[in-house]
């Protein structure tokens, strides 16, 4: 029997997990952001409408981060001018500062991601900003925002290690996560970003958080698959209670700080883990891994997700 012909994998349930899931796509930013060159506009709108028919409510659309930094995704104005919005899905956009968030009104986004590091060195590097200035800078983006009735994200960068730092102290991650819940996300994104997790380090994390009060219902994980860790790790966020998971249909983006790095969790990877495990998700496993075969193609190579090739290979 081909792969194709499998279509799902068998269901058997698994205790002590969440009856449903919130899969956060970012593909169409966190994924095209790292590609050498500019996809067209055009692709991506289409990308995130082939999104929205595969069943997926949250698609993050793009960046307003400097065009100088994130050539990319230069075209943010224009994406959103002529995006397809549908009823039930949210198109968050990222937004690094007040001239982010000015930029994001004006498109009329109703949601914003926020992003800061757990590490001083990268926060100089990404944000040019000490660990805690960042909190300075971060304070009147969230604070406008929640009066304007945005939802505000938190993201925080490099949670289980830094290329430069190694290892990432637990209790400094969740007191930066704090601060962030603490300025007004509604939700915090823990991310690997050079992908060297390992479940029991997850597990510590996250009771770290639960330890200083925060609902993991309010925590989401963001996991690098540099080291085929990914799967493993989300699998270990569930058990543990989180119900949000960011990742890439087809597995699209890369870390620049670590060389062989294979990029994002795969959307396909984690939709068929969750159609194994009888966690609901709303996502058409099918349309999805044919709108990244289809996007691997206007890309010129192969997807890098097993679950994509295996069906459309």
């Amino acid at each position: 029997m081909s792969a194709r012909s499998v279509g799902l994998p068998s269901r058997v349930p698994a205790p002590g997990l969440p009856e449903r899931v919130t899969i956060w796509e970012v593909g169409a930013r966190d994924g095209l952001q790292n590609e050498s060159g500019v996809v067209d506009v055009g692709v991506k709108l289409e990308f995130l409408d082939r999104l929205a028919d595969a069943g997926l409510g949250v698609l993050e659309a793009t960046s307003f981060v400097h065009p100088k930094w994130v050539p990319q995704l230069a075209d943010a104005e224009q994406l959103l001018a002529g995006l397809r919005r549908r009823d039930g899905v949210s198109y968050p956009v990222l937004v690094p500062n007040e001239r982010g968030l000015d930029r994001a009104l004006a498109a009329g986004v109703e949601h914003i991601a926020i992003f800061g590091s757990a590490t001083e060195t990268f926060a100089k590097r990404n944000l040019n900003r000490t660990l805690d200035e960042q909190f300075a800078m971060f304070e009147p983006v969230a604070g406008r925002a929640r009066a304007e009735g945005l939802d505000v994200r938190g993201y925080v960068s490099m949670c289980f290690g830094d290329p430069w730092e190694g290892s990432v102290d637990p209790a400094q991650v969740v007191s930066v996560g704090k601060r962030l819940l603490d300025l007004g996300c509604s939700q915090l994104s823990l991310g690997d970003t050079i992908g060297v997790a390992t479940p029991g380090q997850v597990e510590v994390l996250l009771a770290g958080f639960t330890e200083a009060g925060v609902d993991l219902g309010r925590i989401a994980v963001h996991f690098h698959d540099t080291y085929g860790q990914a799967l493993s790790n989300t699998l270990a966020s569930l058990r543990c209670g989180v119900s949000t998971v960011d990742s890439s249909a087809g597995g699209l983006g890369g870390c620049p700080y670590a060389e062989s790095a294979t990029g994002n969790l795969a959307t396909e990877d984690l939709v068929w883990m969750l159609d194994g495990l009888g966690v609901q998700h709303g996502v058409d496993l099918a349309a999805l891994a044919a709108t990244s075969a289809w996007m691997a193609g206007q890309l010129g190579r192969p997807s890098p997700s097993r679950v994509v090739r295996a069906l459309t290979g």
